[in-house]
């Protein structure tokens, strides 16, 4: 059996070192929308138009009608794609610069218009060239096949995410597929040249987290109706209360989920929404398009069962949540009076359910209360935007200089609603439905004690950016409000 030398190759290592040259020499081409970006930059530059100008849908419509090269065209001409804020895929990222090291060509080749190609691969610096849609071309599926052989001269490598990519993969030399349905997967690997799969990383559990569960907890202001008549027992009043519950918690979601598809930018420099499913690239804008009129179909349904007063309660809350959404967020101090009138609406929501009348106080009470968490949402923003050694938030007409006027507001607001309900407890009406009202002023206290510590944690920069959630997991406030409870019932049921 003849020795191999010290400096001899075995002939395995040998073969795979030919074939990573002969690798290197065939030029890369990759990819944007659902592949090096988990997102669609064609979905995303429509929804900053529509956000910035409503009206601007219907000009849309008649762009696409000349055709969807025309329609990108246009869209590019009012659309910046802020290449350092976009959702990349981690591991095509980290694949294209392991290529880069090893010599090879890399070009992207796109659906998207040339002009928010080119911002991109100019700040990835990692392109030798850029195919893309222009001058009326769309470049999409065969006519991106034709425009990659034209360039590449031979063989090459693509890595693509979409069914359209089919005839380029099968032309490939080698195929790469990222992020594709299965179906679409197990056709593009039976022309036997997929080397490498990156699985789709997008969780159902992504979809729950898009709809904001936890913030159903605000819809729970429907059953304060139904706590201060006195009705919890009614098996009929809760069961309406309950139905109402749920048709806001759906309508809610569709809202948030609007909400954050126009506000994909701002949320991704957001330090903790740019984890949002949609900011993040988890879910599919399509996806998100999709499911809210499922969910408001669903809403609305289920508003039918109650009564047309409850569903033009809950229309009138969808319209103000997008008159929101789409402009009222952008105005100094009318964002907050928006958010305190729709957790008031809530309370006059649960009121039409059970069919009872809601009191001048409580409503009272809920203005002033609510316009008061608002506030330390938008002064916790500020404190965070300062913390960055940023001036003023992205999308609305706030300034980091006035968090302090805007702390003296709130902690004068949400004083207000503790007079409110001082105020309450000397009405007659009180003293006739409680056994011992006296016992109302430990809730006084309560709310005292309550509404002044999250204003200290606002200042001290300890409150979470939604006041909701900190309330849920703050541990001293959790205690406060569950002994409030606790002397709201027996100030109801015992008489001294």
């Amino acid at each position: 059996m003849p020795q191999l030398h010290a400096d001899t190759v075995p002939l395995t290592t040998a073969a795979e070192a030919a074939v990573t040259q002969a690798r290197a020499r065939i030029p890369v081409f990759v990819d944007l929308d659902g592949t090096l970006v988990k997102t669609d930059l064609l979905v995303e530059s429509g929804l900053a138009l529509a956000r910035a100008k409503p009206s601007s849908i219907f000009a849309m419509a008649g762009w696409l009608l000349r055709g969807k090269a025309h329609l990108k065209a246009r869209l590019a001409e009012h659309y910046d794609p802020e290449p350092e804020l976009l959702p990349y895929d981690r591991r095509v990222r980290e694949y294209l610069d392991e290529q880069a090291r090893a010599g090879r060509d890399i070009y992207l080749a796109t659906a998207s218009h040339a002009t928010i190609a080119a911002r991109i691969a100019e700040h990835l610096a990692l392109f030798r060239g850029v195919v893309a849609t222009e001058d009326g071309r769309n470049l999409k599926g065969p006519a991106k096949l034709e425009a990659i052989r034209a360039l590449a001269n031979g063989d090459f490598e693509y890595i693509g995410n979409e069914a359209a990519d089919l005839p380029i993969w099968k032309a490939a030399r080698h195929a790469v597929v990222a992020n594709a349905p299965a179906r679409v997967r197990q056709r593009a690997q039976r022309a036997g040249n997929v080397d490498r799969v990156f699985d789709d990383e997008g969780r159902v559990g992504a979809y729950l987290k898009a709809m904001r569960p936890h913030q159903w907890l605000k819809n729970l202001l429907i059953f304060v109706p139904l706590f201060t008549a006195h009705l919890a027992t009614s098996a009929q009043a809760l069961g309406h209360a309950l139905v109402a519950f749920c048709a806001f918690c759906l309508c809610a979601s569709a809202t948030y989920i609007v909400n954050d598809l126009l506000d994909l930018s701002a949320d991704r420099a957001h330090p903790r929404k740019r984890r949002r499913p949609f900011a993040a690239g988890d879910i599919s804008l399509a996806h998100g398009m999709l499911m809210v009129p499922v969910l408001l179909a669903c809403g609305f349904a289920l508003t039918a069962l109650l009564s047309w007063k409850v569903t033009a309660l809950l229309a009138a809350y969808l319209f103000l949540t997008l008159m929101y959404s789409f402009v009222w967020k952008t105005y100094f101090l009318v964002d907050a009076i928006t958010l305190a009138g729709l957790y008031t609406l809530r309370i006059l929501v649960g009121a039409v359910a059970v069919e009872v009348g809601v009191s001048f106080w409580l409503l009272a009470f809920s203005a002033f209360f609510f316009y008061s968490l608002a506030l330390v949402k938008r002064c916790t923003e500020l404190s965070a935007l300062e913390a960055r050694s940023q001036r003023a938030t992205r999308g609305r007409d706030y300034r980091t200089s006035d968090a302090t006027v805007l702390q003296s507001m709130g902690v004068a607001s949400g004083y207000a609603s503790v007079l409110v309900f001082a105020l309450y407890i000397d009405n007659p009406e009180v003293a006739a439905r409680y056994g011992t009202p006296q016992l109302l002023w430990l809730v006084c206290g309560g709310l005292l004690y309550w509404i002044s510590r999250m204003w200290v944690k606002t200042a001290r920069g300890e409150m979470h950016d939604d006041p909701l959630v900190y309330a849920v997991k703050d541990r001293g406030g959790r205690l406060v409000i569950l002994a409030m409870l606790a002397v709201s019932g027996l100030a109801y049921v015992v008489r001294l």
